[in-house]
């Protein structure tokens, strides 16, 4: 049994629940890291081994801003932790037709944040990236020191530094709280108690399942698929420096350069179906195969019949609008709801908790994270 009482008890080892507990223990709180399955694992929308992290985010500077004091603590982070190549600086190349108004949205934001970026016309991307067909590609928008984060490992990281701090990390599975009322413990299947005064649930695409009455209609988890295509030997085309990691706004479609001799990484941003993430099959589907090997020999000719040498099935954990969510429980005032990742969310990681610790510090709340403003019906906004 614990039989100890802590400041906060965090569920979920996620990227955000491992920045929450990191930021309250840097607070001086005593806190409790409960996680089901390990941190970052291969069911959970942090899983998989990268993410990109980038500055653009058209209008929404808020993202911009987070994204800015993001990367510089995840940098803080992998130089105490003693691996910076968890950062990789491939540059984020962002593609889209000509007059896209999203892009020129970037571009006006990341000039009045300070952000080093580079346009590129036509003519030029064609001339430096000749292994893209820019088919229907007007413009692009390069930002030179954003990357790619690579994701479970990263995670692990930020577990293992706020253990370093005190946090007290447990493999645990706890039960959702029931009732109404400030709550003083959670008990996990085991039924092991830990009391806490307040209480952060990080559940990823397992809040409304956690949450039904609340959250059941208000978190969309959908299945996304991740491909890893072969490059041809010897061929360095598709690795950095030549090849950054890309974002076709004209295509809803992103990738990454070979990175640790995986192959490109590819991956389709529109929303899949709907899943319940205990549940769906985590194995592509030939028509999902025959999709994305059609779509790489598109837009990257040379790698038309390139092997498929990894395949990844994860999911979303969509709000109605794409932002982010951080609010108290309606009926338990010291518990708090954090998540909607969105499948933009990863790179947020450290501005989150950073934001949550003042939240239950009772600082200023931002309205797009409120509860009150999530839908039950989708209709993505952020990207």
């Amino acid at each position: 049994m614990s039989g100890k009482t802590y400041d906060v008890v965090v569920v979920g080892a996620g990227v955000f629940g491992a920045w929450t507990a990191l930021a309250l223990a840097l607070r001086g709180k005593r806190v409790a890291l409960l996680e089901a399955y390990g941190p970052a694992h291969s069911r959970s929308s942090s899983g998989d081994e990268s993410r990109i992290i980038r500055m653009g985010y058209g209008a929404d500077e808020i993202y911009t801003r987070w994204s800015q004091r993001s990367i510089h603590m995840w940098r803080e982070l992998f130089a105490a932790a003693r691996d910076e190549s968890l950062f990789q600086e491939t540059g984020v190349l962002w593609l889209a037709e000509a007059g896209n108004v999203s892009l020129q949205a970037t571009r006006d934001v990341l000039t009045s944040c300070g952000v080093k970026f580079a346009e590129l016309d036509r003519a030029e991307l064609i001339q430096k990236y000749p292994q893209i067909n820019f088919e229907g590609i007007g413009s692009g928008i390069y930002e030179p020191q954003s990357g790619v984060l690579m994701a479970r490992r990263s995670v692990a990281a930020v577990v293992a530094v706020a253990q370093k701090m005190g946090v007290e990390y447990r493999a645990a599975h706890a039960l959702a709280p029931r009732g109404s009322g400030e709550i003083s413990q959670v008990e996990t299947s085991s039924g092991e108690p830990f009391a806490a005064s307040q209480f952060v649930f990080a559940c990823g695409a397992w809040l409304g399942k956690v949450f039904p009455e609340v959250l059941g209609e208000r978190i969309f988890p959908t299945r996304q698929e991740v491909f890893y295509i072969g490059v041809p030997a010897g061929d360095e085309r598709f690795s950095p420096p030549l090849l950054p990691t890309f974002l076709f706004k004209t295509d809803e479609s992103y990738g990454m350069p070979n990175l640790e001799s995986r192959g490109l990484k590819i991956a389709l941003d529109r929303h899949g179906e709907q899943v319940d993430p205990d549940t769906q099959s985590r194995v592509v589907t030939v028509g999902e195969l025959e999709r994305i090997r059609k779509y790489v020999a598109y837009r990257f000719p040379a790698l038309k019949d390139a092997p498929i040498v990894e395949t990844r099935v994860c999911q979303y954990e969509n709000t109605s609008s794409g932002d982010f969510l951080v609010d108290h429980h309606p009926d338990m005032p010291n518990v708090w709801l954090v998540g909607g990742g969105s499948g933009h969310g990863f790179k947020h990681g450290p501005a989150m908790g950073e934001y949550v610790a003042g939240q239950l510090s009772a600082a200023r709340g931002e309205p797009r994270f409120s509860l009150a403003g999530k839908e039950t019906v989708q209709n993505r906004a952020v990207f």
